[in-house]
């Protein structure tokens, strides 16, 4: 998925790094990506030196947003009801760390920012 920005993706690198050096962290998201036409949406912190497995806070739009991986290859392939595809948030700007987005999306049964 060609979404990251070289320094998105550079972040989300880093903060994988960190992760599987054994590092506490609780970073900021990267990205948001969500769909235009569902309630789907990812806030994305870490990527593996894969390039393409992702880790952040996940919500399929069912009401039980959880924190997980997914593909960004597999990503860029969903469709929503409309078919139209997944995008990032261009305005998006974390206001805190990914803990903080988890609690409040398992509060309110979705990511809201």
């Amino acid at each position: 998925m060609t979404v990251l920005a070289n320094e998105q993706r550079s972040q989300m690198l880093a903060n994988g790094a960190a992760r599987v050096r054994g590092d506490t962290l609780d970073p900021l998201p990267v990205i948001k990506l969500y769909t235009l036409d569902a309630g789907a949406a990812w806030l994305l912190t870490e990527l593996d030196v894969d390039g393409d497995r992702a880790y952040g806070l996940c919500d399929s739009g069912t009401g039980s947003p959880e924190l997980g991986h997914v593909s960004l290859s597999a990503l860029a392939r969903v469709r929503g009801p409309r078919g139209m595809r997944i995008v990032a948030d261009p305005h998006f700007k974390a206001r805190q760390t990914l803990s903080g987005y988890l609690a409040d999306a398992q509060r309110d049964g979705s990511i809201s920012d």
